[in-house]
């Protein structure tokens, strides 16, 4: 009978860390998503990396950076549409500001939507067509001077034909 209770007692200590660990995992935004490093250069001259996690299946671009609490200064979400076309955004269930920067199928940055308004479910228009859409830390676009014109690269970056 004891060996019974602590069979039962340790799996369940067991089962409680693992949702634990599980709950963490799914509040702090962790993903296993692909990342990529993209280089924005400005008309400056300026260039900056970012690391970025790449959203390109329709799950994936569905989630985006929902229920982030924090994003690194350097980092962000580069969501990929196989193709040029108009995109519509938004921010339900997310918590932090972000700039989008609406990108061509070149690399060259066509709009910049900056300090998206938390939680909200108001759309956020492409404007123009577009194949990204590469979110960032609200009002990090204009603290490095990356401005509308300007261009990203990287592995990531690539024409719709390849």
């Amino acid at each position: 009978m004891a060996i019974m209770r602590r069979i039962y007692v340790g799996s369940a200590l067991v089962a409680l860390f693992s949702l634990v660990v599980f709950t963490v995992l799914i509040g702090s935004g962790a993903s296993s998503a692909a990342t990529s490093t993209i280089t924005i250069s400005t008309a400056a001259g300026a260039s900056h990396d970012f690391s970025v996690e790449l959203a390109v299946t329709p799950s994936e671009r569905a989630q985006g950076l929902m229920n982030r609490t924090e994003l690194d200064p350097d980092s962000g979400m580069l969501f990929d549409f196989g193709e040029a076309r108009p995109v519509t955004m938004w921010m339900r269930d997310t918590p932090l500001s972000l700039d989008m920067l609406f990108v061509g199928d070149d690399g060259t940055i066509l709009k910049i939507a900056e300090n998206t308004k938390p939680q909200s479910d108001d759309l956020i228009y492409s404007g123009d067509d577009v194949r990204y859409v590469l979110e960032i830390n609200g009002g990090r676009s204009a603290a490095l001077g990356i401005a509308k014109g300007d261009r990203l690269s990287g592995e990531a970056i690539r024409p719709a034909s390849e």
